[in-house]
C-alpha cells in the first residue's frame, strides 16, 4: 500500500477536460442580412438562438395565430412573439377571435412575401436582401403601422444607401411624409430638387400632380427657390472674383511704384529685362496700362477710356493705401485730400467698393494692405 501512495505522488496529474468547442460556422444563402448586416457566406452571429428562432417561424411550431394576407395566403405565428415585437399586433390579437386554439388577424394591402419577410424579422431580425429589394416600400409601411423602430431604421438606410432611383424616389417621398420619417423625407427632397427635370417626367410625379396637387406646388416652389439661391450664389461668387482681381490689381500697381517691375517702375531704380517672372499676376496687364497712361496726351478723367480706368485704379489705391506720406504711388496724398470734397453719394460708394475688397481677401488669405484693413475695421 506504501509503495502504491509513493506512484501515485510521482504519476503525473490528470489531462485537462478538452475545451468547448468554437461556435460551428453556418452556412447562410446569398442575400442573408442580419440587424443590418450582410452575411457573407457564414455567420458567426449566436447561431443556435438565431436558427432556433428561424424554425420556430419556418415550421409554424404549436403556432396560435394565423395571418391571413391578400389572393388567401395564411402565415402562421405565435402571440407571445408578435405581443413582444409589436404593441399594435398585441392589441389586434386582444381585439381578435378565436377560432378553436388559434386565434386570427389581417394584414391586407400588401403582397404576401412581404408580410411574410416582415413576421420573419419580428422573430430574428433577418431577412433576405432580394425581398428588401422588391418589397422596400411594403417593409418601411409595415414598419411604422407596427411600430418596429429597428426595421424602419433598416429601410430607411437601405434606401438611402441605393435603393433610392429617380424612378421611386416621388413615390417614397409621399411614404416618408405618412410613415414620419423626416431624414428620408429630407433625402427625398433633396434629391427631387437637385435631378428635378428627370424626376418630373416619371409616372410617380404624374400621379401625384392629380392626387395631390398641393405637394406638387410645394415641390416646385422649393426648386424655384433652391435655384434663385444657386443664381445668387453664383452672383456672389462673380463678384468676389471681381474684387479679388481688383485687389490684385492694386497689389502690383505697389510693386511697380516701388520696387520695379522688369522693365518698368521708379526712375531711382535699375531694372533689368531678364528678371525672372513676376509673382504678381496682374503686373502684366497693369504695367501696359501704366505706359499707355504715362505717354497719353488725353490723360484727363472722362478723356481717354484707358486713362481713366487708371484715374480709377489710383483713387481706389489711395483709399486702401494706410501711409500716404511714405507711399511711392503717384497722387495717393493727393487722392487723400481730395476725400472731404467728394459728394456722399460717391463716398458712400467707394467705401462699400473698399469694403467689399477687404472681405473678399480676407476670405482668401492674408492682405497686402494690413493698414487699410485697421483703418476700415
Amino acid at each position: 500500500m506504501e509503495e502504491s501512495r509513493r506512484d501515485c505522488k510521482k504519476s503525473s496529474p490528470p489531462n485537462a477536460p478538452p475545451l468547448p468547442e468554437p461556435r460551428r460556422k453556418i452556412s447562410s444563402r446569398k442575400g442573408l442580412v442580419l440587424d443590418g448586416e450582410p452575411l457573407k457566406g457564414c455567420s458567426y452571429v449566436a447561431t443556435t438562438t438565431k436558427d432556433l428562432w428561424e424554425r420556430m417561424f419556418n415550421e409554424g411550431y404549436r403556432a396560435d395565430v394565423t395571418i391571413h394576407t391578400d389572393n388567401g395566403g395564411v402565415i402562421y405565428a405565435h402571440a407571445s412573439i408578435l405581443g413582444i415585437a409589436s404593441p399594435v399586433m398585441k392589441y389586434m390579437l386582444k381585439q381578435s377571435k378565436s377560432r378553436g386554439r388559434r386565434k386570427s388577424i389581417s394584414v391586407r394591402g400588401v403582397p404576401h412575401q412581404a408580410v411574410r419577410a416582415f413576421i420573419r424579422f419580428l422573430y430574428s431580425s433577418c431577412y433576405e436582401q432580394e425581398e428588401m429589394n422588391e418589397f422596400i416600400l411594403p417593409l418601411l409601411v409595415l414598419s411604422h403601422v407596427f411600430v418596429i423602430p429597428p426595421l424602419k431604421r433598416e429601410c430607411e438606410r437601405q434606401l438611402e444607401n441605393g435603393l433610392l432611383t429617380t424612378d421611386n424616389v416621388v413615390d417614397i417621398f409621399q411614404l416618408s411624409l405618412l410613415c414620419d420619417a423626416p431624414r428620408l423625407s429630407i433625402f427625398c427632397h433633396r434629391m427631387i430638387v437637385k435631378s428635378f427635370i428627370t424626376i418630373s417626367s416619371t409616372d410617380g410625379w404624374k400621379v401625384m400632380k392629380q392626387s395631390h396637387p398641393m405637394l406638387e406646388k410645394e415641390l416646385l416652389e422649393s426648386v424655384i427657390d433652391a435655384d434663385t439661391r444657386k443664381q445668387e450664389r453664383l452672383k456672389k461668387l462673380d463678384q468676389r472674383k471681381i474684387y479679388l482681381q481688383l485687389y490684385e490689381a492694386m497689389e502690383a500697381l505697389v510693386h511697380i511704384c516701388r520696387d520695379g517691375c522688369r522693365t518698368i517702375g521708379p526712375h531711382d531704380k535699375v531694372l533689368k529685362g531678364d528678371q525672372p517672372p513676376c509673382d504678381f499676376s496682374a503686373c502684366k496687364g497693369l504695367e501696359s496700362l501704366v505706359r499707355h497712361f504715362a505717354g497719353c496726351k488725353l490723360r484727363v478723367p472722362g478723356g481717354c477710356g484707358h486713362c481713366k480706368r487708371m484715374w480709377q485704379l489710383l483713387e481706389l489705391h489711395s483709399r486702401l493705401c494706410g501711409e500716404p506720406n511714405e507711399c511711392k504711388v503717384p497722387l495717393c496724398r493727393t487722392f487723400k485730400e481730395r476725400l472731404q470734397q467728394q459728394s456722399k453719394k460717391d463716398e458712400v460708394r467707394w467705401k462699400l467698393l473698399v469694403q467689399n475688397i477687404l472681405r473678399a481677401k480676407k476670405l482668401s488669405g492674408p492682405s497686402f494692405f494690413r493698414s487699410a484693413i485697421d483703418i476700415c475695421a
